[in-house]
């Protein structure tokens, strides 16, 4: 008699991952979005004007660690969050992610060695990767970066420093280096203050995702409760926010951001998301809304009622799961809604200036008339924008039920 292995049905949530692997350009899209996540954590360790290594006649310290929760440095908290997320995200996340993945997202006890073996090859990997970018810098040809290494060279005291790949950083001005083109130094030269575009360019993926995912979920929350609180109660709980939405809506949301942003003498990044969020939760509520008034009297919420659930148990736990998957796909077009917004008000000055925004980039190169300062977060911002638009349509057609077998 052949014995059968038991296989358990897969969740709905399986079954969506199948369907969504199964196209393969938002598939990719989802690993484009993860590389942008990647650099936005990681870029002090290929971007930075402070050593790695210094050590001046045997003394060694590193200024690049010291500088990583300095505020001076990094003055914006924003900075020092990613900072924050790269030091154990390196060595604990990662590795934990490599495990689901290898044991295909099970915790079972035999596979105990395994995962533990995993661990050991991620760490390695990632302290080999490191040790590579110290070799890649330290073989670079000899420069002096910073006045203090060049006084003390001077002194005839003995210097030893090991800079990371591109040893600039986005908020260096040097005027000697004004509007510089496109070099080996300067990958896509300097703005009008001497400053690395490419070091801005690459630090301003940490303000551009930040801002979209944040914004939309601030958003997402007001939205959700709205629309759920709409849709079940109805009634006049329903009129009245109806027309608080449609009021929200009557009025320009390109002119209300401009309006409230002019009452904020100091912008700083929550400002911003929270302007990005007084205008945009209306859509999500709608959406919630309908749903919530499709699903409250079918057969599973009449059960529950009878059961003697109460209300906010039967809102939360038994009908909102199951109308969030088209807040999902709405969540994913509104991160890159966010980061247009984000950019256009970076553009005409309205963001936070202690930032390298891809819109200040732009703005620059509008200026200045610098077609290289256009281009690179002109195509910045066309691919984050693409990249998750293709993701959530990837997302749609993995919860459509028609395309499911």
């Amino acid at each position: 008699m052949t014995n059968h292995l038991h296989q358990e049905d897969p969740s709905y949530w399986e079954i969506v991952w199948r369907q969504f692997r199964k196209r393969s350009l938002p598939y990719y899209s989802l690993w484009g979005v993860v590389a942008l996540f990647v650099v936005a954590v990681y870029c002090p360790i290929i971007i930075s004007n402070k050593p790695f290594v210094w050590v001046v006649e045997g003394e060694v310290s590193s200024p690049w660690l010291m500088s990583l929760f300095d505020r001076n440095f990094f003055e914006n908290s924003l900075d020092i969050a990613f900072n924050a997320l790269m030091l154990p995200g390196t060595f604990i996340f990662l590795p934990l992610v490599w495990v689901w993945k290898g044991t295909g997202g099970l915790a079972r006890r035999e596979r105990l060695p395994k995962r533990l073996r995993a661990v050991k090859i991620a760490v390695m990997v990632w302290v080999a990767t490191f040790l590579v970018i110290l070799q890649m810098s330290s073989g670079a040809p000899k420069r002096v970066y910073s006045e203090l290494e060049a006084k003390l060279v001077a002194s005839g005291k003995a210097v030893t420093s090991v800079y990371p790949v591109i040893p600039y950083s986005y908020r260096q001005i040097n005027l000697k280096e004004v509007r510089e083109g496109v070099s080996f130094r300067h990958f896509l030269g300097t703005d009008n203050a001497g400053r690395d575009v490419f070091s801005r360019l690459v630090y301003g993926t940490r303000i551009s995702l930040t801002i979209g995912l944040f914004a939309v979920a601030i958003y997402m929350v007001i939205g959700i409760f709205m629309g759920a609180i709409a849709g079940y109660y109805g009634g006049r709980t329903d009129i009245a926010i109806q027309r608080l939405i449609e009021v929200v809506i009557s009025i320009p949301s390109f002119f209300l951001i401009l309006t409230v942003a002019a009452f904020i003498e100091n912008r700083s990044i929550f400002h911003i998301m929270v302007i990005i969020a007084a205008v945009r939760w209306t859509g999500v509520a709608r959406l919630v809304r309908g749903e919530f008034l499709r699903l409250k009297n079918l057969d599973f919420v009449a059960a529950a009622r009878a059961s003697g659930f109460r209300e906010r148990t039967i809102i939360f736990r038994h009908v909102l799961p199951n109308a969030i998957g088209p807040v999902l796909v709405a969540a994913t077009f509104g991160v890159a809604a966010a980061i247009l917004v984000e950019s256009t008000m970076s553009f005409l000055g309205l963001g936070d200036i202690t930032v390298p925004s891809w819109g200040q980039i732009l703005n620059t190169g509008r200026t200045t008339g610098s077609w290289r300062l256009i281009l690179a977060p002109g195509f910045a911002i066309f691919l984050t924008v693409s990249l998750l638009n293709l993701l959530g349509e990837g997302i749609r057609d993995a919860l459509d039920p028609k395309l499911r077998k």
